[in-house]
């Protein structure tokens, strides 16, 4: 499901201003000049492969790590390495998983609330109400060593929202969970985002950032290479469908003879068929199949796909976003963890 996106944005209720942001580790420059805002009750979406600056520039963005150059206001208020009262503003859910396994569900939203000062009855109140949101009130007095690595997951989300935070960063919080975690994490951040808090969240996975996002940041190798709503970064490539066709016999013949089709922009010869690029596909077919018989190619089967971020990232970096490795930023991979949540 696609996340319909929210315009006219007033400049006015930006919870997330970040400007020129620059970092360097030696000679590597992990982040270079990125910008880019957030208004309240908006996802915004930092889309790219490990390895981009995705978690380089979360973390200048929460304080934990010194900048080289730019600014980053939070409610209008400057985010260092040194403020504090400032960083009151921001919930922060990290890669890693930081929570006490010795503890229960409960006992550790209590513990971090009272880190964050917060104390009786509206602490406790606070608590049963996070636990409704990661959906987890069934398992509150289960202890975390016992909770699947999905569920563990959603607990680090609930601690990162118990102070009522106006910006809610993620980074990258469905690495290795199973797909019934994914989902209810994904509920979670559609529900915030609903009642009006503005989340910042990366990943490398196009389906979440489509779903989630309201605005999408595509970054690589430091750099935010677009931005925009889906369908403003889908008018970069245009409206032009990718085309697979699986075939044999003479492809090089046939790639050739749908070059020269006026609907076909582009067209390349794989192992096992003929990729193209290709304007209004469900009209143009016939026609490419006749030119690709009359070629000596015989197709077996069609492929069509309609223009997304995938299709986006591939046109401003010429490589596949599943396909890049990490360079640079350091992601753990975890497997998948195969284990339900067993609620009840």
């Amino acid at each position: 499901m696609r996340r319909p996106s929210k315009r006219g944005t007033s400049m006015s209720g930006l919870v997330l201003q970040a400007e020129g942001l620059r970092k360097s580790f030696g000679e590597v420059e992990a982040v270079k000049g990125v910008s880019f805002h957030i208004a309240e009750g908006e996802t915004y979406g930092l889309l790219g492969p490990n390895g981009a600056g995705k978690t380089t520039t979360i973390s200048i963005v929460t304080g934990l790590l010194e900048k080289d150059a730019g600014q980053v206001l939070v409610d209008g208020r400057e985010i260092t390495t040194t403020t504090t009262s400032a960083k009151a503003a921001i919930g922060y859910v990290p890669q890693d998983i930081a929570i006490y396994p010795d503890l229960t569900g409960r006992e550790n939203l209590n513990f971090f609330g009272h880190l964050y000062g917060m104390r009786g009855r509206s602490l406790s109140d606070r608590v049963d109400e996070v636990l409704e949101i990661i959906g987890l009130a069934g398992r509150a007095g289960d202890r975390c060593d016992e909770y699947s690595g999905g569920m563990k997951r959603r607990l680090n989300i609930g601690i990162g929202l118990l102070h009522r935070p106006r910006l809610l960063m993620l980074d990258e919080p469905t690495v290795g969970v199973d797909p019934q975690s994914r989902n209810a994490i994904l509920e979670s951040v559609e529900q915030l985002s609903d009642a009006g808090m503005a989340v910042l969240y990366t990943t490398h996975y196009m389906e979440e950032a489509e779903r989630l996002c309201d605005r999408v940041g595509i970054i690589d190798l430091g750099v935010i290479m677009a931005e925009g709503t889906r369908e403003e970064l889908v008018s970069v490539v245009g409206e032009r469908d990718r085309v697979r066709l699986a075939a044999t016999g003479h492809l090089a013949a046939a790639e050739e003879a749908l070059r020269r089709l006026a609907s076909v922009e582009e067209a390349s010869v794989r192992d096992d068929g003929i990729d193209l690029l290709v304007r209004g596909a469900s009209a143009a077919l016939p026609s490419i199949l006749e030119a690709a018989a009359r070629s000596g190619a015989a197709v077996t089967s069609v492929d069509v796909d309609e223009p997304n971020l995938e299709a986006v990232f591939l046109h401003l970096t010429g490589k596949a976003l599943r396909d890049t490795g990490a360079e640079g930023e350091a992601v753990d991979e975890k497997e998948a963890s195969s284990e339900g949540d067993r609620e009840g």
